[in-house]
């Protein structure tokens, strides 16, 4: 490696570098989330305001009159035309802010209303903050978040006479007034602060000075003469914003005026424009730092070449520490999303969709240019080429991160993949609950009660946590899902067997919380068979320790088996597949190979193999990720690594779980509670965070899930024995895979 590309690999990820890309990074992410949810919220605010005053003035309209005659009558208009053009204004323009349609000509007619009102009937310091904030909605729009926004596209190529005209026009304004604008509102922020500590009641029409009082010590003062030229404006309006919090803190009576909030949460989440030293310093550092602006931080031509196999925990992760390392990374994936896979229970039994813990690969990267995102299966890797084979494609890799995670294990009786899916794909999800709802529909139709008994029982084989969860969630989906939607029979008669082959369940837990789970699930109505081994599985049922049991629901959550990496590889594994590696991760004999997750055995947890849980993955990405940087730089490597057990979760039930952190043990509601807060955070991306939360919130308060729905062959009555893709059903089980 030559020594200039190596001095520029020191300069690049040297930690000021790290420190302004992060802080960069941070930035764009609160303008482009929190600022589209200020706009609505100040919207709503003002539009509530404007039409109960509207609601009141017409409930009334007699009293009305009088205030337009009487107290505040405008010179220039007509009272009793003033009055009518008043109440439209605030009702019509109330309704167009809230939505965001025609937001700009609302908001300006709006802000008239409210200087007529400031001018001409009482100053308040309230009509100023009014026309203040729907000035920047004259300027800015109503946001992302908006009708405007969203009929945005279609009135560009709409044949409406001036539609075109109109949206080029508001894009000119936004352009070009944004900056003038945000200038205006610091020197108005830092006059008010101003004229309220040396008391110039004379500015009373025009500046807030009753409120500003507030910030009239001499902190205060430091910060209004900081936003005049925009030095450090978002943290000065951070600090402003927690000083009126603080207050409020100290002294509840204290009646601190909410539109201060609003201006500096503004000015955190959109900055101090384009007419600031903030900027000036941007643009300066621009120069030495191009992420700042966006761009590539460093050339990628002849950097090392990362390849990362597998889009899971760890390869996602890995790839993401790598963002300021001069390094040119591959992710590939057989599929274009991230999963979840602790969630996919819950879309198997109709709780979530599979949209709602699946996140496109390519959005997660949008923003690291350092990563190009593959799709396709890897059929093997040639070691001595340095080549990951890619179907007739050969990717070259300096270093190479299989990720690859793990599939179902029936071991060694395949032929039982066909009657007892497991849950590791979207797919497999899907296809668990088109059996588990079709079973119920079958049931409804069937005139045999053997027949219709067999259908409503579902047999889980596995005590695991996968298995708990789905036992749980399928009692309670029968129970309180759709208790009074079946005629012909009660599906909370329906009766679901978990099969545990050990004495217990939850065998990775403490006995005290197998315990509290089996006592659970039972309160559930959940048949537990301990010491029970699965001998048959066909279409009709399940042969337990000798006993015929008929469901013809049967779902596998007993083992699973690793990726074959270790064949691509040639290498040592373990009997589940499991790449034996090195204590830092990398394979032996190939050093610049490494095996993370699934993937991988390692004793790495107190002379103990670590768990294939999501936390040991990120885990091992984040040690990857570093080891790969260390060498690319040619710095000290990491000690080898050391798994932290961050603590084992499984939930029962929408009202219980169990949770084992070790030093602490916890079961029922604060378990769950607890259990539902993680997986909330580990879920990728906002909108997936949000929409699992609202889900769960309605299906808690309505005991109903939104996403039952039937996908697939529903026309064979038999149809719950795999026949769908049936030429393909096991094969496809165990090919290579890439999550």
């Amino acid at each position: 490696m030559s020594n200039h590309i190596q001095q520029a690999k020191v300069v690049a990820v040297a930690w000021p570098a790290q420190w302004i890309s992060g802080f960069s990074l941070a930035i764009r992410a609160v303008e482009a989330s929190l600022s589209p949810i200020l706009a609505v919220v100040i919207r709503l605010w003002l539009a509530q305001i404007f039409f109960v005053s509207a609601i009141l003035k017409l409930a009334n309209w007699s009293n009305a009159l009088d205030l337009s005659r009487y107290e505040y009558p405008v010179s220039w208009m007509d009272p009793v035309t003033a009055a009518y053009v008043g109440v439209t204004i605030e009702l019509l323009g109330a309704i167009m802010l809230a939505t965001g349609l025609a937001t700009r000509i609302a908001a300006l007619a709006l802000l008239v209303l409210s200087l007529v009102i400031q001018l001409n009937y009482k100053v308040l310091d309230v009509h100023l903050f009014w026309a203040v904030l729907l000035g920047w909605f004259v300027v800015r729009g109503a946001g992302a978040l908006s009708l405007d926004h969203l009929l945005k596209r279609g009135l560009t190529d709409s044949a409406l006479p001036f539609s075109a005209i109109t949206v080029r026009f508001y894009e000119w304004l936004t352009q070009h007034g944004t900056a003038p604008y945000q200038y205006l509102l610091r020197v108005w922020i830092a006059a008010a602060i101003a004229a309220a500590a040396w008391q110039l009641s004379a500015y009373a029409a025009w500046l807030p000075l009753q409120s500003a009082a507030l910030f009239t010590g001499g902190i205060g003062l430091v910060c209004a003469a900081l936003l005049v030229p925009g030095i450090a404006t978002r943290v000065i309006a951070l600090l402003l914003l927690l000083f009126i919090l603080g207050m409020q803190m100290a002294d509840p009576r204290l009646s601190i005026d909410i539109y201060w909030l609003m201006l500096f949460t503004l000015l955190v989440a959109n900055g101090p424009g384009e007419w600031s030293a903030d900027q000036l310093i941007r643009r300066r550092l621009a120069q030495s730092y191009p992420q700042l602006d966006g761009k590539p931080a460093f050339a990628l031509a002849g950097l090392p070449r990362v390849v990362i196999v597998g889009a899971g925990f760890g390869g996602l992760t890995c790839a993401a520490k790598l963002a300021n390392t001069p390094v040119n990374v591959t992710l590939i994936d057989r599929h274009n999303y991230h999963l979840f896979q602790p969630l996919l229970y819950q879309v198997a039994t109709t709780a979530l969709s599979p949209g709602d813990i699946a996140t496109p690969i390519r959005g997660v990267f949008r923003d690291q240019f350092n990563v190009r995102v593959l799709l396709g299966t890897v059929t093997g890797v040639d070691r001595d080429q340095q080549q990951v084979l890619l179907g007739d494609k050969h990717i070259p890799y300096d270093y190479l991160v299989l990720a690859t995670g793990a599939t179902h294990s029936y071991f060694g009786r395949d032929e039982w993949g066909a009657y007892a899916p497991g849950l590791k794909r979207v797919e497999d999800a899907t296809e668990v609950r088109r059996r588990l709802l079709l079973a119920f529909e079958q049931a409804e139709a069937a005139e045999d009660e053997a027949e219709r008994v067999s259908l409503t029982t579902f047999l889980i084989v596995g005590g695991g946590p996968t298995g708990v969860e789905l036992a749980g969630a399928i009692a309670e989906l029968a129970r309180f899902g759709m208790e009074k939607e079946f005629r012909s029979f009660d599906p909370t008669l329906a009766r679901v067997i978990l099969v545990q082959a050990g004495s217990r369940i939850l065998p990775t837990f403490p006995e005290s919380l197998s315990k509290v789970t089996k006592r659970s699930l039972e309160k559930l109505g959940v048949e537990v068979l301990l010491n029970s081994r699965v001998e048959k599985i066909d279409q009709a049922g399940v042969m337990v320790n000798g006993e015929r049991i008929a469901a013809r629901t049967v779902l596998w959550a007993a083992g699973v088996v690793a990726s074959p990496a270790a064949k691509w590889l040639q290498a040592d594994a373990d009997a589940a597949g499991r790449l034996k590696v090195n204590g830092d991760l990398s394979v032996p004999g190939a050093t610049n190979i490494f095996a993370i997750g699934d993937t991988s055995l390692t004793s790495a947890w107190r002379g103990n193999a670590v768990p294939g849980l999501a936390p040991a993955a990120k885990q091992g990405g984040v040690y990857v990720a570093k080891l790969i940087s260390a060498r690319v730089l040619g710095r000290v490597a990491p000690a080898s690594f050391k798994y932290t057990h961050l603590g084992s979760l499984a939930t029962i039930g929408r009202k219980a779980a169990v949770a084992d952190f070790g030093f602490l043990k916890l079961s029922g509601a604060p378990a769950w509670w607890l259990w539902g807060f993680i997986h909330i955070g580990f879920l990728v991306g906002v909108r997936n965070r949000v929409s699992v939360l609202f889900d769960w919130f309605w299906a808690y308060l309505t005991s109903r899930s939104a996403t039952r729905l039937i996908t697939g062959n529903t026309d064979d009555r038999d149809s719950n024995v795999a026949d769908a893709i049936p030429e393909q059903t096991v094969e496809a089980r165990l090919s290579p895979v890439t999550t």
